[in-house]
């Protein structure tokens, strides 16, 4: 069969009907499967038959998943698991051991921050961070036991880029992995195995699903490491997908590239929009001419995603301009089909001691909107009604 290309990947991708030819893809709601004989059990335990144990191991929905992804992101393989957080700790842990050493951008996502800086120093492992996108910083924080480089680009909330092939060469001349949390970009917006990463994870939960029903996440790599390291920890931890999640994830793959690139258009207006009010200090969006990395942003970003960030410059200002939203709705989440805003510094960063939170960029008046799919002309009229709000309190 010709080979798909990404609009047919994720409609067909990993597609495996059952004997009674459903159209769309079959849930298998199981825990478990049977054997003809003890025989059979044994060579399927042994490996040498081939099919499925335990849907904590793997399940015919959420295979389907994986290599639908798999497809779409150019990867070898990929395991699903049951939150994009349990991918980047289960991701990590399989990259490292006592005496290792880890090396993260310090804008991270509040829970990946936590993981580097307080979970994985209980283990013996080694961690530190890079403050800046420089990645003559990234060169000289490298150490001999080294192992993993770990990064989200563009970050959250700031929206700050990082050169993934910069740090990608930097990774292997020191022989570490380059880690890339995508899951604000999707792989629609950005494929970092292009620029030489070697590890992806998604937060499914995000752009993938894309409607707010279920999580989910995954982690994508060649085939060697997934199965020979990643998959122990799979299979002996638990942080497995379930297969109705899983059955979610896939029909949301289905319309993926329609709804992120329709996001990314109107993030796009919006964000000059915004701009032009001038009720906001700066506003942050990968495409406008005025971010500090606009180049870097065209030349390993398809679209500038769907996310725009803005300072209002206090906490006051946030508040009201949060609070005269109409339409976007004030959550946590993000990629969703409808538009949502919340205040990093007092929701998903508040963790951070506040001296961490500033020296990333994360101010009391940072406001960050997920653009979602209702009609531009409508949401503009709620940018600018809330921005009139905070103009009013600063």
């Amino acid at each position: 069969m010709e080979e798909f290309d990404p609009e047919t990947q994720l409609i067909r991708g990993g597609l495996a009907r059952s004997p009674f030819g459903e159209t769309s893809e079959a849930i298998y709601l199981t825990s478990g499967f049977v054997y003809e004989t003890a025989e059979a059990a044994e060579a399927r335990f042994k490996g040498e038959e081939p099919g499925y144990i335990y849907s904590r191991y793997g399940n015919p929905t959420v295979h389907m998943f994986e290599q639908r992804l798999a497809g779409l992101e150019g990867a070898e393989m990929a395991y699903a698991t049951a939150s994009g957080m349990a991918a980047v700790f289960n991701g990590l842990l399989a990259c490292v051991k006592a005496g290792d050493h880890v090396l993260a951008s310090r804008v991270l996502f509040g829970s990946c921050f936590y993981i580097i800086a307080n979970l994985l120093p209980r283990y013996g492992i080694e961690t530190s961070f890079v403050d800046s996108a420089d990645p003559s910083e990234w060169a000289n924080a490298m150490r001999p036991n080294t192992k993993v480089l770990f990064l989200e680009t563009p970050a959250n909330p700031t929206l700050a880029l990082i050169d993934l092939q910069a740090i990608a060469d930097i990774a292997h001349a020191g022989g570490a992995r380059l880690l890339v949390d995508n899951a604000l970009a999707s792989p629609v917006v950005q494929k970092p195995m292009q620029f030489g990463a070697d590890i992806v994870v998604y937060s499914a939960t995000k752009h993938i699903d894309g409607q707010g029903r279920c999580m989910g996440g995954a982690i994508l790599a060649d085939k060697a490491f997934l199965e020979t390291e990643f998959q122990p920890f799979l299979r002996h931890t638990g942080p497995s997908l379930s297969p109705f999640n899983a059955w979610v994830l896939v029909k949301g793959l289905e319309t993926l590239a329609l709804r992120v690139e329709r996001q990314s258009q109107t993030a796009l207006a919006l964000a000059h929009r915004i701009e032009a009010h001038g009720g906001a200090r700066h506003v942050y969006y990968p495409f406008l001419e005025s971010h500090p990395q606009h180049v870097l942003a065209r030349s390993q970003m398809t679209s500038g995603g769907t996310l725009v960030s803005l300072d209002l410059g206090s906490k006051a200002a946030a508040f009201a301009f949060l609070n005269a939203l109409e339409i976007i709705d004030i959550s946590n989440n993000l990629g969703d089909a409808k538009s949502l805003a919340t205040h990093p510094a007092t929701t998903t960063h508040r963790t951070l001691p506040e001296a961490d939170r500033l020296k990333i960029g994360i101010g009391e008046g940072l406001v960050r909107v997920s653009i979602g799919l209702e009609s531009e002309a409508m949401l503009g009229r709620d940018f600018e009604r809330a921005l009139d709000a905070a103009r009013a309190v600063s």
